[in-house]
């Protein structure tokens, strides 16, 4: 027998006191509810209503059951609803890596998108390279993730993709950081800081076949995976590197300027695990991670470098 299908019968007949007005609000006929409180009766043991010619009573004993029975609806209710969540992505742990370059606002903007979207859901975020999150999110070792393109999407699905210009770093004291903006030949015979290969090799390469397009051959390639890292070999005069701003405003010693023609894009999405036993919360977390990317960067181009020769000669937008 199935029982709370039973008790739920057996609730609304409690409430109207009367079999024909019950089946009418279940919309079912009077014989069969009839049969089924019968059924249930004789499971339980006991008599669940007095029923006379004057009419249908709950009997003490449908009395004491009465609460009981709203009570274990209610909780089914509940399971049922907390199920629905689960499936929907709303509860439990999305295991997320994010880029070791992602700045402090950017993650603590996604991390209140989420909250806000789906506050019983913990976001478990990870500081993990491209590279490395291809992997792990194939292996069952991620849930979702933010990379970096080009990026082997095989056994991925990718969510929007954000497109995010680049600037170049330079010491304060370097001649170029007088300029509003400066183009890939100008940086002829200065050394280059750039991230591990290792990280995202296929971003990686295309940063270096842009430079050399661009005029600009490194005459050394110096590697830094930490923001303050790359900083401070920058201050040090040890080479230029490739930002999009807001870190290396940060660092009073160094400058950014826009690169001209906007050479270098970096792109990126979310990605999570192709098949069926995907996380239910990573497609959104990639599109709440476009989100808060596009907003950071277009506030990011809406603020002029600091430090840059007034009058502006620099468009943004």
């Amino acid at each position: 027998m199935d029982l709370l299908r039973h008790l739920r019968l057996f609730v609304t007949v409690a409430d109207e006191l009367h079999f024909s007005r019950a089946a009418e609000r279940l919309g079912m006929a009077q014989p069969p509810l009839s049969q089924a409180i019968r059924r249930l009766e004789r499971d339980l043991g006991a008599e669940l209503f007095d029923r006379s010619q004057r009419g249908v009573r709950l009997s003490a004993a449908g009395a004491a059951l009465l609460e009981e029975a709203h009570d274990l609806l209610a909780r089914e209710e509940r399971l049922r609803a907390l199920a629905r969540r689960a499936g929907d992505g709303a509860l439990g742990t999305l295991r997320a890596g994010v880029p070791p370059d992602t700045t402090a606002a950017v993650l603590s903007a996604l991390l209140a998108a989420c909250a806000e979207h789906a506050p019983g859901l913990t976001v478990d975020l990870q500081e993990v390279s491209t590279e490395e999150q291809v992997r792990l999110l194939a292996s069952g070792g991620l849930d979702a993730g933010l990379v970096h393109h080009p990026v082997d999407a095989t056994d991925l699905r990718l969510g929007p993709e954000v497109s995010l210009d680049l600037g170049v770093v330079l010491p304060r004291t370097s001649p170029l950081a007088r300029l509003p903006e400066v183009s890939l030949g100008e940086l002829s015979g200065h050394d280059l800081v750039l991230f591990p290969r290792a990280h995202a090799p296929g971003w990686y390469d295309r940063v270096l076949d842009v430079c050399r397009a661009g005029g600009f051959v490194p005459g050394r390639l110096r590697h830094a995976s930490n923001p303050e890292f790359l900083l401070a070999l920058v201050t040090a005069g040890h080479g230029v590197a490739f930002d999009q701003g807001p870190v290396a405003r940060k660092e009073p010693r160094v400058a950014w300027r826009p690169l001209a023609g906007r050479p270098l894009t970096l792109r990126i999405s979310g990605a999570w695990p192709a098949g069926r036993g995907a996380h239910p919360a990573a497609r959104r977390f990639a599109d709440l991670a476009a989100d808060v990317l596009a907003r950071d960067h277009t506030a990011t181009r809406a603020r002029p470098p600091e430090g840059t020769p007034r009058p502006w000669s620099v468009v943004y937008g």
